[in-house]
């Protein structure tokens, strides 16, 4: 797949961090496959409309974008699937790894900004620094998502978190990227 698209910040100016986040109480976070929480700052230039990303995910055929939304101001984490959240509109304050556990990481993330989520990764929204913060919610093709909030009963849950594949290609830029760099 090419990366000369005007929306798409090419891959050799793309700036990435990477965060490992270790378990939390009952919130695995990324212990299990030891994949890094990623963050590609500007991967979308701007002006890039959720209707845009949503037609580059789709031809990308990583992810299958499945909503529009904010994110939840409560904790959660996916046990079936990851998750790759472009952010299509505003700015926050998120946080990952649970909102009490000392190693979590809380990032202001923009319109622009593209997050890849390992599945067991506790995140919520902490702040909406406008007032307009919108994300397009993408999965690997075949996926569904779950809800676990790191109650007691989710154990099996978790458990597999262990046999879930990761990324053959990357869900922004195709055939390299950071998710296969991991």
């Amino acid at each position: 797949m090419s990366t000369s698209k005007a929306f798409i910040t090419p891959l050799r100016d793309l700036h990435v961090s990477s965060h490992q986040i270790p378990a939390f109480n009952r919130l695995p976070n990324t212990s299990i496959q030891k994949k890094p929480l990623l963050i590609y700052h500007s991967a979308f230039r701007p002006g890039t409309s959720a209707s845009t990303i949503e037609s580059h995910l789709t031809s990308v055929g990583v992810v299958d974008p499945q909503w529009r939304y904010t994110m939840y101001s409560t904790s959660h984490f996916h046990s079936t699937t990851h998750e790759v959240l472009s952010v299509s509109a505003g700015k926050a304050q998120l946080c990952f790894g649970g909102e009490d556990n000392p190693k979590r990481v809380e990032p202001t993330v923009e319109k622009g900004d593209v997050i890849v989520v390992p599945a067991g990764v506790a995140h919520r929204l902490s702040k909406d620094v406008d007032g307009g913060f919108l994300m397009v919610g993408s999965y690997p093709k075949g996926k569904s998502w779950d809800m676990c909030y790191g109650k007691e009963g989710e154990e099996e849950k978790v458990k597999r978190i262990e046999h879930l594949g990761w990324f053959e290609r990357d869900p922004i830029y195709g055939d390299q990227g950071p998710a296969l760099n991991v």
